[in-house]
């Protein structure tokens, strides 16, 4: 079958929202296991609650009830708008560029639930039917919406489900740290557990104490979802953990020696994904084993750095600049935004933040390019989190590992950096930081 009648296949029939599994269990939400027919009663009720409308901006945080919302909504023939974030701003700009939408949140959810409520049958989903319209994060542009097809959604989480054995241990429940309407977080923690048969813990947690607690009170086997900035901060903080099975990060480059150590103290495979929201997930490695990525079965990369497979109406232009080693295996270099020419050398900004990241004594930082264009005449600039260091031992040690061409001028230390719910760093939100006064900066 060739890949554009593959397409009209998924195109042409129907799918499960939820798959048939030996296990009942799709989530735990209160301190309690919700089972298949509560949680399909749930999605039932829901629906036909919700107003007659094309679009449903889901701001749901729990992650139950976001799961609830939003296969209410798509079993409603409705989309699902996910805002890049809840700022004002955001979120006013989605509802302006969708006039026929409403939002729904936690408190809109929880009421209409009910233990009473219960069901078996099982919604069928149109595979052409756009269930999420998922928004870049703009950390490098401006936020661009991206359509999600239900067929493609599936496609999708079954190729992560090869890759990562989603669902082969029954019982296993993801515990995650990332909000569920980054395409991240959804396939994770939203997708995999309609489609793979694993279920998924309601909550979000932010601190390592917390995400602690939450990993004691769910039974073995566990997946821990989250992102370098969680992982670093868990690793420092806490030196032994509940049994893990395995845990996956992304969203920004992991570290190797970051990876090795949290492999240590959590006793836990550390696995990275490589993807975007324009196709999801497609790439993996295994960190503290090498830097090579494989892609997905049945994904691969052409020659012009484009990924192709039989579950994307095109060949999809990466934002990365890659070292392609052959169709399925290949080097992250860094983004095209992110490599700089000064002085007739160049530089990833992924490496220069990798080395910062690595001297002892920094707990965050960044390396920017303080003008828009890409080949700045001027030097790069760094924000830095490094409560027991001066600005001067940062230089000096930054000075035994890159050019001194790329050493940063200025370097300023803050008391932390602007991420965003990911850990991603919007490109305005730290050109902001950089440009408060002096005064206003946190230590010497």
């Amino acid at each position: 079958m060739t890949a554009f009648e593959n397409r009209r296949a998924i195109t042409a029939r129907e799918l499960p929202l939820l798959v048939h599994t030996p296990v009942a269990r799709v989530a735990w939400w209160h301190g309690q296991a919700v089972d298949r027919p509560q949680f399909l009663g749930h999605v039932r009720h829901l629906a036909q609650s919700l107003p007659a409308s094309r679009y449903v901006i889901n701001l749901c945080e729990d992650r139950y009830l976001f799961l609830v919302t939003f296969a209410a909504i798509i079993s409603r023939r409705q989309t699902n708008l996910l805002p890049p974030s809840r700022t004002a701003g955001d979120l006013q700009a989605v509802a302006n560029a969708y006039p026929d939408s409403y939002r729904v949140d936690d408190a809109h959810v929880a009421e209409k639930l009910s233990a009473t409520h219960r069901a078996s049958r099982v919604p069928l989903i149109p595979a052409d039917h756009t269930a999420a319209i998922v928004f870049t994060s703009g950390s490098t542009e401006r936020s661009r919406p991206h359509p999600k097809l239900w067929g493609n959604l599936v496609s999708g989480t079954r190729l992560a489900q090869q890759r990562f054995g989603f669902g082969l241990e029954p019982g296993a429940t993801v515990v995650a740290t990332v909000p569920a309407q980054h395409m991240y977080g959804l396939e994770t923690s939203i997708l995999a557990p309609l489609l793979t048969g694993i279920s998924v813990h309601s909550s979000r947690p932010f601190f390592p104490a917390d995400l602690l607690g939450v990993l004691q009170d769910v039974p073995e086997p566990r997946i821990l979802i989250t992102t370098p900035v969680h992982l670093r901060a868990c690793v420092a903080a806490i030196d032994h953990w509940p049994r893990l099975n395995q845990i996956i990060s992304a969203t920004a480059p992991l570290a190797r020696s970051l990876a090795i150590q949290a492999e240590r103290v959590m006793a836990a495979p550390v696995l990275e994904i490589y993807g975007c929201t324009e196709t999801g997930s497609l790439a993996s490695r295994h960190t503290a084993n090498g830097d090579l990525w494989e892609v997905y079965p049945s994904l691969c990369i052409d020659a012009e750095g484009r990924l192709q497979g039989s579950h994307l109406p095109e060949p999809v232009a990466l934002n990365d600049v890659i070292e392609r080693l052959d169709g399925n295996r290949f080097r992250l270099l860094g983004r095209h935004q992110d490599l700089v020419n000064m002085a007739g050398k160049r530089a990833s900004l992924i490496d220069l933040n990798r080395r910062l990241l690595e001297i002892p004594g920094v707990e965050d930082g960044v390396f920017l390019v303080p003008s828009e264009d890409s080949d700045p005449s001027g030097r790069l600039a760094a924000l830095v989190v490094a409560p027991g260091l001066s600005t001067a031992q940062i230089v000096t040690a930054l000075a035994e590992q890159i050019d001194p061409v790329f050493l940063p001028r200025p370097l300023r230390k803050v008391a932390r950096l602007p991420r965003n719910e990911t850990g991603k760093l919007p490109r305005q939100a730290l050109l902001d930081l950089l440009h408060r006064p002096a005064a206003t900066q946190d230590g010497p």
